[in-house]
């Protein structure tokens, strides 16, 4: 690593909070608190969308691979989500059929489920995330294939529990770097 690449920042924690703070904010309208809004939408341009994008580039520069793929990959999530309920609000498009939506999402899960696995060589916290976010899109997957409401609930509820340990992850890296040492634990893995 060259100097220049060792004095950057750890973009991970801004990414984490707006994937954190964004699925939360969408799984409370998935468990039946509130509809989308414009507040849910911006939140997924902004904060989860282009944040995200922004900290995968941080990341391709730091030489991350795992970080650039997951995430720019979220990040477009999120944009291709607020495209999939504005495009036809503004009517340039058809909504989406539920069972599309049902292959769009487990298409989602398929490429989460593969980072989870590639998660497991990292911290507990990590696996937790990428653990969570598999099951959620299987929920929300399953929920518009069966048009099942119940499953659509709770998937609300796993999503508000992944977004809640991705700003948990995210807060332990910036206070656990800001007083150098574990104030908040992730479950280091030991080396074998």
């Amino acid at each position: 690593m060259s100097a220049a690449q060792s004095s950057f920042a750890n973009p991970a924690p801004l990414g984490l909070m707006g994937f954190g703070m964004t699925t939360i904010l969408l799984n409370i309208h998935n468990a039946g608190f509130y509809p989308v809004s414009a507040m849910i939408m911006s939140m997924g341009l902004f904060y989860g969308g282009l944040a995200q994008i922004f900290v995968g580039v941080m990341c391709f520069k730091r030489g991350d691979t795992f970080g650039t793929t997951a995430f720019m990959s979220y990040g477009l999530f999120w944009l291709t989500l607020v495209g999939l309920w504005l495009l036809p609000a503004l009517k340039l498009t058809a909504p989406t059929e539920p069972g599309f939506m049902g292959m769009y999402l487990a298409l989602w899960g398929v490429f989460t489920l593969f980072l989870f696995f590639g998660s497991l060589r990292y911290c507990r916290a990590k696996q937790f995330v990428f653990g969570s976010l598999t099951v959620l899109f299987a929920l929300l997957a399953a929920h518009n294939f069966a048009g099942s409401e119940l499953l659509g609930v709770i998937a609300g509820y796993v999503g508000i529990v992944c977004g809640a340990s991705a700003i948990y992850w995210a807060m332990a890296q910036v206070l656990n770097e800001t007083y150098g040492r574990a104030v908040l634990p992730v479950g280091e893995l030991r080396p074998a």
